[in-house]
């Protein structure tokens, strides 16, 4: 990949990029940390990488290194703050996005990232397994249980609204 591969790489998937990660961990900063990691890690690389492949390698790195973060991260909860906190809503939701954005915190990290990618990015599962080295079954296994459960936790907020 040359240096003008490389810059067009950056204009075409930063944002792109920024977006999916920032979904996952709610931190701009963190985020922005992680996709600059990405992309350094594309750079040292730059000679093995083709460019068609550029989009599924700074998916993987991004994810990859958020999954390094959560794990330096990593914060014990207790089992009844988890119960606790499943299905508990603190404040009054007027907008539907917050809603949603509420539900996809809630999902498993495998469930939220494949639904992430997929509903949010437009990935095809395919692109989905090789970005997170998943087979595409699997990956519409977890597609289906987080479209479940979002399901569930729509209705459950249905009601107390």
């Amino acid at each position: 990949m040359t240096r003008k591969e490389y810059n067009n790489a950056v204009n075409l998937y930063a944002d792109g990029i920024y977006r999916f990660i920032l979904k996952s961990m709610n931190d701009s900063e963190s985020a922005k940390d992680v996709v600059q990691d990405a992309f350094t890690k594309l750079w040292e690389k730059h000679e093995n990488v083709q460019f068609e492949k550029v989009k599924s390698y700074l998916f993987t790195a991004g994810y990859r290194t958020m999954l390094n973060v959560f794990r330096d991260n990593k914060k014990t909860t207790t089992v009844d703050k988890l119960v606790e906190s499943k299905y508990a809503h603190e404040r009054q939701y007027s907008d539907l996005s917050e809603i949603l954005d509420e539900a996809v915190k809630r999902l498993p990290e495998d469930q939220r990232t494949v639904v992430l990618l997929r509903d949010y990015e437009g990935y095809s599962y395919q692109e989905i397994g090789e970005i997170l080295n998943f087979s595409e079954s699997q990956v519409k296994v977890y597609i289906f249980r987080a479209r479940k459960f979002l399901q569930q936790y729509l209705k459950s907020v249905e009601t107390i609204l």
